[in-house]
């Protein structure tokens, strides 16, 4: 995802959008296209502008306010072009989804099914036999964060997987620093779900 529709701004089809891209000066500007999450009908940016809370933007394909009701709470999505990939240790959400995590120990923990932000960091949501896990991809959690082999180990005491009194998943740090490469075992930054490259 490179941001999402939150609001509307007069009566020519401008939406809100609150931007979850680390490029976002690249992401949202005149001409580039973007599509709603899952979807294959084109957004094309016809003006765009920085606020303090996101981006205003207008699309061609969306005339006035009633149209862009439509896109109330949207997912936004960009195609990755050729040359658009990221320096080796860098993935995108998508590229993460469907990574196997397990802890320290070796307890399998499931399957990253999602990712979001909060509080400044990448928190994945990992669906297993125990559950669903809320996991901050911070260095004092995570271990080894490898996408590309499909793995990530965190440790589970500090997440309060074993024991540990008054700590839990949901009251994980969320604030720290996230994981970049160098930092974390064979780590990489988790970037912008941004939407593959779908040879259109």
């Amino acid at each position: 995802m490179v941001g999402q529709v939150r609001g509307f701004h007069g009566l020519r089809g401008t939406v809100r959008v609150e931007s979850l891209t680390d490029r976002a000066e690249e992401r949202f500007v005149v001409g580039r296209v973007l599509y709603r999450e899952g979807g294959d009908a084109k957004l094309t940016i016809a003006e765009a502008q920085a606020d303090k809370v996101g981006w205003r933007v207008r699309f061609a394909e969306v005339p006035d306010r009633t149209t862009a009701e439509s896109l109330r709470d949207v997912y936004l999505e960009v195609v990755v072009a050729p040359g658009e990939e990221l320096p080796r240790g860098e993935f995108y959400w998508h590229e993460i989804i469907g990574a196997k995590v397990t802890d320290v120990d070796g307890t399998s923990l499931g399957e990253v099914a999602d990712i979001y932000r909060a509080g400044g960091a990448e928190v994945v949501v990992v669906r297993g036999a125990a559950g669903e896990l809320d996991i901050p991809l911070v260095r004092s959690v995570v271990r080894t964060f490898a996408p590309a082999r499909g793995e990530i180990v965190v440790d589970g005491e500090a997440l309060g997987l074993r024991g540990v009194e008054g700590a839990g998943v949901s009251g994980a740090d969320t604030t720290g620093d996230r994981a970049t490469a160098g930092e974390l075992d064979t780590a990489g930054d988790a970037h912008d779900r941004d939407k593959p490259d779908l040879d259109r």
